[in-house]
């Protein structure tokens, strides 16, 4: 029992910026054979690196298959994606520095499949196709300038080829190149601007000719209201796929002349395509479906019946978010992520679903008495909007805070902004939880893992809807009082970044905010960033130049003046989604203005930060000024901070 009487957020706590930083390496995309689980960890302490890792299902041993400095990662679409594919042996990657494909584990010239082009040729998503020895994949191409080219190609597996055969395009995106088991048929999506992939995008279907080139595509789903996601081909030649005709991403089969809907329910069978590559479903043996099911915030693994439709949950406890799920001989593999543990990979048995942990991305030095669970919460924001978040409580066994005295509260809002708040162990979170904070992290109006309506309540409204539920969740816990409305912080990146300096600029509520990475200008940001998101704000906003007048309007660099309360703000130098400048404005304007405020730029650093020094230098930033503004003297004392930060 905490028997020592602390302020909140005062509280002495193990979780350092260093443990934030450094505990856990990133597992991902997985990819299950019949000779071994493959996947990849991004690794802080290495700069990043992202390595390829194989267990070998028949004896266990685990082995890196990148040699050191090759680092897997493509940048197409600039949130990237799957960068390898596996198929009977043969291993197939792109690396991050050049941007090239490669036969791993070799990262010399003559295991390149692709041409030398400064980073200009960049490939995602690739899909070994053995009896054409070539591989498929998304290719973005920068060599002419302005808008790159995106298109489907063919890159010969003996590295002959050049930068590989143009196979689809005639659009402004390409994903999810996917061969039929007979290798026949080729399926995939293509969406056009001004459409973001989780608002209309398209699934094609075409034969293949004795040469591997596509015919005629026939379109099976899809449409200016609809998001298909993941074709995946079934072993009897139908193609399961997700879409979100229903109202939410329910799964639906094609059987070669019509679809049908395997399940409509309520729940998200899928989520928004940020990055290429991701799936939500694989198929376990002939008649089932290993599934992701998402329900108020929590994303589970069942089985799905294909025959009835049923659907069966598989028990794994204390698992709140399941994700890439893949399957080989009756067993699937998934990524898992706990509330109070790190994230683990999962081999999981089809049928019984019992399962056991192959690797884990850390290991925790304190007991799991010091983790803050998340507690899902709805609550009325604006005009009646139910809205939902997740509270965690200050929670150290050490400590307790005064009878007479409330947390502070930070609000966290997630990116995209079409994106979610996640219950999975965040250290980030725990690190100010363990402190004596409260924290809440906001589903706002627009997040996904709630269906097609509550996504779409953000078309129009970015700036005001996502800055009304982040105010209504911080006066909702004040009044429940579960936080102190004296001391109110807000904080967020990216996208998560402008939802905070609207909030800062336009209300009063909060007294101190951080921005990482965040957007001031949204005509700069809709002139500036990359292709992806080139017309994203056109539903989120509206189109240019007919609203500029709105763009002008919701940009906090614009009204700094009623701005009135210290920010810091945090920016990678190499960002091509949200450029310095954008971060760089508002600091000027606010020195200007005499206000304090703080700027940190990394070097090195793109959009999301992944080198461990970074994070470090980061969070005990963000520490030093919250508690600086907010009258807090935590038992470890403070960091210094920037010259004329506060």
């Amino acid at each position: 029992m905490a028997d020592r009487v602390l302020p909140y957020g005062a509280w002495p706590s193990p979780i350092t910026p260093a443990l934030v930083a450094g505990a856990q390496v990133v597992l991902g995309w997985p990819q299950l054979t019949r000779e071994a689980l493959w996947w990849t960890e991004a690794r802080p302490h290495e700069g990043g690196r992202v390595a390829l890792l194989r267990r070998e299902r028949r004896h266990g041993r685990i082995v890196e298959v990148t040699r050191a400095g090759f680092s897997l990662r493509t940048r197409a679409q600039e949130y990237g994606g799957r960068a390898y594919a596996v198929a009977e042996g043969v291993v197939v990657g792109c690396n991050q520095a050049d941007q090239r494909l490669y036969r791993l584990p070799g990262v010399t010239p003559g295991w390149a499949l692709t041409p030398e082009s400064d980073g200009a040729l960049r490939y995602a998503e690739p899909v070994i196709d053995l009896p054409r020895q070539r591989v498929l994949a998304v290719r973005e191409d920068h060599r002419r300038g302005g808008e790159p080219e995106t298109t489907l190609v063919a890159v010969a597996l003996d590295g002959a080829g050049g930068a590989g055969e143009v196979l689809c395009a005639g659009h402004d995106f390409v994903a999810a190149p996917t061969l039929s088991a007979d290798g026949r048929r080729l399926a995939w999506l293509t969406w056009d601007h001004p459409d973001m992939p989780w608002d209309a995008t398209r699934l094609w279907v075409a034969e293949l000719d004795g040469a591997g080139r596509p015919g005629a595509p026939t379109a099976i789903a899809g449409g200016s209201q609809e998001s298909v996601l993941q074709p995946l081909w079934l072993a009897d030649g139908s193609l399961v796929f997700a879409s979100d005709r229903t109202g939410f991403w329910n799964l639906w089969r094609w059987d070669g002349r019509s679809t049908s809907c395997l399940r409509e329910d309520a729940a998200e069978y899928a989520g928004p395509l940020w990055s290429l590559g991701q799936r939500w479903f694989a198929a376990l043996d002939a008649r089932t479906l290993a599934v992701t099911v998402t329900r108020d915030g929590f994303t589970g693994l069942a089985w799905l019946d294909l025959p009835s439709g049923s659907l069966r949950p598989v028990d794994l406890p204390g698992v709140v978010e399941v994700a890439e799920p893949t399957a080989c001989d009756g067993q699937v593999a998934v990524l898992a992520a706990a509330a109070d543990a790190p994230s683990a990979l999962l081999l999981v048995a089809g049928g019984s679903g019992q399962h056991r942990a192959v690797v884990s991305g850390a290991a925790l030095p304190f007991g799991p008495d010091r983790i803050a669970r998340p507690r899902p919460i709805w609550f009325a924001s604006t005009g009646g909007r139910r809205t939902h978040a997740f509270h965690y409580p200050p929670t150290n066994p050490a400590c307790r805070g005064p009878a007479n005295e409330r947390p502070p509260l930070i609000v966290r809002s997630h990116g995209g902004p079409t994106s979610a708040a996640r219950a999975a162990l965040s250290l980030g979170t725990q690190f100010w939880t363990s402190r004596g904070f409260a924290v809440v992290d906001v589903n706002y109006g627009g997040s996904t893992g709630f269906g097609r309506a509550y996504r779409c309540r953000l078309d129009g409204q970015w700036g005001v809807v996502d800055v009304e539920d982040c105010l209504a969740a911080a006066r909702h816990l004040v009044a429940e009082g579960l936080a102190d409305a004296a001391r109110l912080a807000i904080r967020g990146g990216s996208a998560a970044g402008f939802t905070t300096l609207c909030a800062l600029t336009f209300h009063d509520l909060f007294k101190v905010g951080a921005s990482y990475y965040g957007i001031g200008d949204l005509e700069a940001l809709a002139r500036d960033t990359h292709k992806f998101e080139s017309r994203y704000l056109d539903r989120l906003v509206g189109p240019l130049p007919e609203a500029r007048a709105l763009y002008r309007a919701r940009s906090p660099i614009h009204h700094v003046d009623r701005l009135n309360c210290p920010v810091i703000f945090f920016q990678g130098l190499d960002d091509a989604a949200v450029p310095p400048n954008q971060a760089e404005a508002m600091v000027a304007a606010l020195r200007a203005k005499g206000l304090p405020v703080a700027y940190l730029a990394f070097p090195g650093e793109g959009h999301g930060f992944r080198k461990a020094e970074t994070i470090v230098a980061a969070q005990q930033a963000e520490h030093s000024f919250f508690c600086r503004v907010l009258g807090i003297e935590p038992a470890e004392g403070l960091a210094p901070l920037p010259e004329g930060a506060c």
